[in-house]
């Protein structure tokens, strides 16, 4: 599950947007002026950002402009009526990385975010493969050896966080920002889930790191 900020003040197109786009599996923080995404946008672990340029308070664009002027290299997509050669040249140019004119269709939005997703993880194609280890990311299967592995939901989005970044220790915490779940010091819930996930996939090489978290080693397996 990916998290993505959609910023975009009309009512009716954003919440059509959000219900679509958590349909396809991602967790979606939506709000509709400038101010509050600058807020959102200090929270890490954000996958790509959804913007509209025209928005009540302040331009989109000099909210990309501050995003960027951070270092930020945030995935970005403008989304806006402003359709001109020289509105996308400005679009881009100020430091987005796609740029789709309103109105769209909303199977162009979900992949060209699957293609902006690919890029920013490296990953060539829809299937990210590590080692046996291959996940369809348009279709949320996972397989091994070319088999496909029933998982839940909360499985899955777990492994494709952990996928994501393989070789990289991340706390607990990390993972559930990652994949848009409350986090609480009390709950075991990550533990769970990890517990489960090595009882489908034993071949796993997802390893316990002691009060720290776990990390997912990009060869994917681990001999028997």
């Amino acid at each position: 599950m990916s998290k993505l900020l959609l910023v975009e003040d009309d009512l009716p197109l954003g919440s059509s947007l959000q219900r679509v786009l958590t349909v396809a599996g991602h967790h979606v923080v939506w709000v509709r002026n400038a101010a509050d995404a600058q807020r959102f946008l200090a929270q890490p672990d954000w996958a790509a950002l959804l913007l509209d340029i025209g928005l009540p308070d302040r331009s989109g664009l000099s909210l990309l402009a501050w995003l960027r002027s951070l270092g930020q290299d945030l995935p970005v997509i403008i989304l806006t009526a402003r359709d001109s050669v020289d509105d996308r040249v400005q679009g881009l140019d100020s430091g987005a990385d796609d740029y789709l004119p309103k109105p769209f269709a909303m199977e162009e939005l979900l992949s060209r975010l699957r293609a902006l997703l690919r890029r920013s993880a490296r990953q060539p194609s829809n299937v990210w493969q590590l080692g046996e280890l291959a996940l369809d990311t348009a279709r949320r299967r996972a397989l091994w050896g070319g088999a496909e592995v029933p998982l839940s939901t909360r499985e899955y989005d777990i492994l494709q966080a952990m996928a994501a970044q393989p070789d990289k220790v991340l706390t607990r915490q990390q993972i559930e920002r990652a994949i848009g779940a409350a986090s609480s010091n009390d709950s075991n819930a990550i533990d769970v889930h990890m517990y489960k996930l090595r009882k489908k996939l034993p071949e796993l090489a997802l390893t316990t790191v002691r009060g720290v978290g776990y990390v997912l080693e990009a060869g994917a397996a681990q001999p028997q």
